[in-house]
């Protein structure tokens, strides 16, 4: 997916040609492989048609901004959340957004999979896909691993993962709750970096940009899914943790306080006497005591 002009930050890789034919040959990949990959941010003139288009079917999936792409004359606005696949050898064009650039990730991939998966991609209900964390460390990975040394395993590894990844996006219309699905994806997929972060700060803005919502919607999916809101969940995580410091360590106040990203020892103890009713030298005291 070559573009017009270089964008600041953008990873690409293109598999060579004797890499891509090994893809073919081998029977657990010759199915469905991908030859090139890549993740362009906030690209700004971003533009490209062709006019008889390539022998590959293209993915390309928005996480931030907007862009539109045209294929046979149709065109689809693609927006945060929003993904599509191009299908191989028709005319098509895209282009990013000129106020507000779209960030995508996207790749090529061919096999005797690929007109079954764009078949099925066609009849595809949703469209849309949340943002997940998880999701994206897929790509990660998918990324590193063609980015390294091309042997065979790790070329297997990759293309089943990729296939995977489309899959997650193709059949999304399958589970009749899909709508309460997105918004479960979307709270596990915060409620799982909090969790990987109690000993960091965060603002209900930085989350909500982290993940492509508003701060209001973030908040009111947040709490209905976990009866608290977004602060109070976290807050509680993190006095949870200093729970098991002071039952298990033998760590000061002081230092557990700054262990869950706290940096007020004085704040620290006010906090967690709201939420446990008692101050931490009383928790561990009477932990002592049983």
């Amino acid at each position: 997916m070559n573009n017009t002009s270089k964008i600041l930050g953008q990873k690409i890789i293109a598999l060579p040609k004797a890499v891509i034919k090994n893809l073919e040959q081998n029977l657990l990949t010759n199915r469905f492989y991908v030859s090139d990959l890549g993740f362009y941010p906030e690209a700004d003139n971003h533009y490209r048609i062709n006019e008889k288009g390539v022998d590959k079917y293209i993915f390309i999936y928005c996480v931030k901004g907007k862009g539109s792409v045209v294929i046979n004359g149709k065109r689809q606005r693609i927006e945060p959340n929003q993904f599509c696949i191009i299908p191989k050898n028709v005319k098509y064009e895209f282009k990013s957004d000129e106020l507000d650039p779209w960030s995508i990730y996207w790749f090529y991939y061919s096999g005797a999979l690929a007109p079954e998966l764009y078949n099925r991609y066609k009849l595809t209900k949703y469209k849309y896909v949340p943002y997940s964390v998880d999701r994206i460390q897929v790509f990660e990975k998918v990324f590193n691993l063609f980015n390294g040394n091309n042997q065979d395993h790790l070329l297997e590894y990759a293309s089943l993962l990729c296939l995977s990844f489309i899959g997650d996006f193709i059949y999304c219309d399958l589970d009749k709750n899909s709508s309460v699905k997105k918004e479960e994806t979307l709270v596990d997929s915060i409620k799982k970096f909090l969790l990987n972060n109690l000993d960091k700060k965060f603002s209900l803005e930085e989350i909500a940009k982290k993940y492509n919502y508003s701060k209001s919607h973030l908040q009111v999916k947040f709490k209905k899914e976990t009866g608290y809101p977004l602060h109070v969940f976290f807050n509680l995580k993190k006095i949870q943790k200093a729970c098991e410091y002071l039952s298990y360590t033998e760590l000061s106040v002081k230092e557990i306080s700054f262990k869950v990203g706290i940096e007020d020892p004085l704040y620290f103890s006010r906090l967690f006497k709201n939420f446990m009713g008692k101050s931490p030298t009383s928790y561990r005291k009477e932990d002592d005591s049983k």
